[in-house]
């Protein structure tokens, strides 16, 4: 089977996100969030919080939108791994696609993206933090180079069972 994006590479565009992104971002997040162990909290983000969220990003120029089909597809954003300012070479990636639209290179295309704005920013390491039983994620980051730093047993509880964290992490300079 080839995936739609190997016959259609127009079919997927990614640009920098913008603030009137932030309703169909928070959409893909807040399904996450009820639907999935991406996001380690049960409670939805609100339309206030969202458009707080988006903003920080949007002032750093860690957020990116894909689109495919004439709708925000996925959205990516890195940011600070730890608040600390020994840590400030450091960013975090978050990568999330709309349900339904997985396996069409949409991941990939914002991962790309990311990693490049991360490395012309100047940052030095790029950290994913991710549930240990997502296998789709770990795939995609290996892919692009992540290398596995370990994995952290039962860190976090969702859905009423514990959850392993698997870091990972990619050299940028």
């Amino acid at each position: 089977m080839t995936a739609i994006y190997a016959r259609n590479p127009a079919a997927v565009s990614v640009r920098p996100a913008r603030a009137e992104d932030v309703e169909a971002i928070r959409a893909i997040r807040n399904h996450a969030v009820e639907h999935s162990t991406a996001l380690w909290t049960r409670t939805p983000q609100t339309a206030a919080q969202g458009v707080a969220w988006l903003a920080a990003h949007l002032e750093r120029g860690s957020a990116f939108v894909a689109e495919a089909g004439g709708e925000v597809a996925g959205f990516a954003v890195y940011g600070p791994w730890r608040e600390l300012d020994g840590y400030r070479h450091t960013v975090e990636n978050s990568v999330y696609v709309r349900e339904n639209r997985h396996g069409l290179g949409i991941g990939s295309a914002l991962l790309t993206a990311l990693i490049a704005a991360a490395r012309e920013a100047g940052h030095h390491v790029m950290i994913a933090g991710i549930e240990a039983g997502n296998t789709p994620s770990i795939r995609l980051h290996e892919r692009f180079g992540f290398q596995h730093a370990g994995t952290l047993p039962e860190v976090g509880t969702k859905f009423g069972r514990w959850l392993d964290l698997t870091l990972m992490r990619l050299p940028l300079s």
